[in-house]
């Protein structure tokens, strides 16, 4: 019989549990989660950004809608690098060595990262420059 480590029986443990323990194991998974994010330096660098950035939502008298999309273009770019971080951690898993396919689907995430990044510096420039 296979021997499984407390932390593969931590994280199995979710999806035997129903109800309030379920989201009890969930929660704790999305903090290792978050704990994993920030050990990768783009995530760091991205929540400092969004530390500079967020302020302005709320120092300059925009309207709802624009602080929507300005706080919302932040977060797309969080979830967004989030994402590319875990496609990089599965590829990586699977093998180190170069591969075509591996590469592709790297590059691509690191595409939508980058698209999300345009896409906050747009929102932001073009609320910035309508109260400025």
């Amino acid at each position: 019989m296979k021997k499984t480590s407390k932390k593969n029986q931590k994280a199995t443990s979710a999806k035997k549990n129903k109800g309030i323990n379920r989201l009890y194991f969930a929660t704790i998974n999305s903090f290792s989660g978050f704990k994993f994010a920030f050990e990768e330096s783009a995530f760091r660098q991205e929540l400092l950004l969004s530390i500079f950035f967020l302020p302005i939502a709320f120092i300059l008298p925009t309207i709802l809608v624009e602080k929507l999309l300005m706080v919302g273009s932040i977060l797309i770019l969080l979830i967004v690098e989030l994402l590319n971080s875990s496609i990089e951690a599965t590829i990586d898993r699977i093998s180190y060595s170069h591969h075509n396919l591996s590469k592709k689907a790297k590059d691509i995430s690191s595409c939508a990262v980058l698209i999300s990044l345009i896409f906050v510096f747009i929102v932001y420039i073009s609320v910035i420059i309508k109260y400025v």
